[in-house]
């Protein structure tokens, strides 16, 4: 790629890290892009947006902000300030307006079934505003969140998930980056985290270049080479 090409900054979501990205990843770098995939610490949004922004400051030329599920809300206050930003992309992602928390952005959707099956910790978060950490019951891990993904990969996301601190579900925006940039939005249409229907309404609002994959709140790592093809569409149009 030019030197023009942005550089993609993966960030991820809840009950994950950035291991998830390993397909996207290798992807992504066989085509020539340059990708960093720093950790999100999941402790709240003013936080989490404060860490990724220094992470993508940081590199050397142009970025974009990749953000999965919750890391979609993080993107979108990270891009305050961001001087290197070139635009924003959501992979079955939050994308709240000022004012919004990732609660409240969903509240006029069906519930999707992890309302169900996530479970408090019974103790409070390390790092956040109090409260526990919130985490996908393991027995219902799989059919919530990755089911088009393989049973022994499944196992290993499952016990290794990060907790998310339960205020950051509550914490408003003061910010909203995709207002000011280009953006992209795939929407995963079998999603049991993030209703479809709310995906589509954020996506609409915001007027992204939207396409729907036909899998879970995980599509990325079942089919990662048809949403790194999405993401390089991304890049390439904003490195022109």
């Amino acid at each position: 790629m030019n030197t023009t090409t942005p550089t993609a900054v993966l960030v991820h979501g809840a009950f994950a890290d950035a291991s998830g990205f390993a397909g996207i990843i290798r992807e992504l770098v066989a085509q020539g892009y340059d990708v960093v995939a720093p950790a999100n610490p999941l402790r709240g949004v003013a936080h989490d947006a404060a860490a990724i922004r220094g992470a993508a400051a940081a590199v050397d030329g142009p970025v974009v902000l990749v953000g999965h599920s919750y890391g979609g809300a993080v993107i979108t206050q990270a891009a305050e300030g961001l001087d290197n930003l070139k635009g924003l992309v959501y992979l079955a992602a939050f994308a709240p307006a000022v004012g919004e928390s990732v609660g409240s952005v969903q509240e006029p959707f069906p519930a999707p079934l992890l309302a169900s099956t996530v479970r408090p910790t019974p103790y409070d978060a390390v790092g956040a505003v109090g409260g526990p950490d919130l985490v996908i019951d393991r027995a219902r891990f799989r059919e919530t969140f990755a089911a088009d993904v393989a049973v022994d990969l499944v196992d290993v996301m499952a016990a290794s998930q990060r907790p998310l601190a339960a205020a950051a579900a509550g914490e408003p925006l003061t910010h909203a980056g995709w207002d000011a940039h280009p953006t992209w939005y795939l929407v995963s249409s079998r999603d049991r985290a993030i209703a479809p229907e709310a995906q589509r309404f954020m996506a609409e609002r915001m007027g992204a270049t939207t396409r729907e994959i036909d899998g879970s709140h995980t599509a990325f790592v079942a089919r990662p080479a048809e949403v790194a093809a999405f993401i390089g569409e991304a890049l390439t149009a904003l490195g022109n």
